[in-house]
């Protein structure tokens, strides 16, 4: 299994999706990023990740609701969101990542 340091240092943007079990925003989210990721296909990579199994990662990125959003491109962050977004708003801040 990569760790998390090599998925998101590639050229392939990576949308990194902070959740929580118990989180109905989160689960609400769930068929939204399912139409992103058709949208973009192999051009988009989207990870998951826990809060309660990874409060380390989740504080190293300052994570304090969900869902949060962050964005990475060859180890970088180029965003980070909280809350609801629509498929649209993903659209317009993906697209220019590509």
């Amino acid at each position: 299994m990569s760790s998390f340091k090599e998925i998101i240092k590639g050229e392939i943007p990576v949308l990194v999706n902070f959740h929580a079990d118990w989180c109905n925003p989160c689960k609400l989210m769930d068929p939204i990023l399912k139409d992103v990721k058709q949208n973009f296909g192999s051009n988009l990579k989207i990870l998951k990740i826990n809060i309660d199994n990874n409060q380390a990662l989740s504080n190293k990125f300052n994570v304090k609701g969900v869902p949060t959003f962050i964005m990475f491109k060859e180890g970088e962050i180029k965003w980070q969101k909280s809350g609801i977004l629509n498929k649209d708003n993903f659209i317009d801040l993906i697209n220019p990542l590509l």
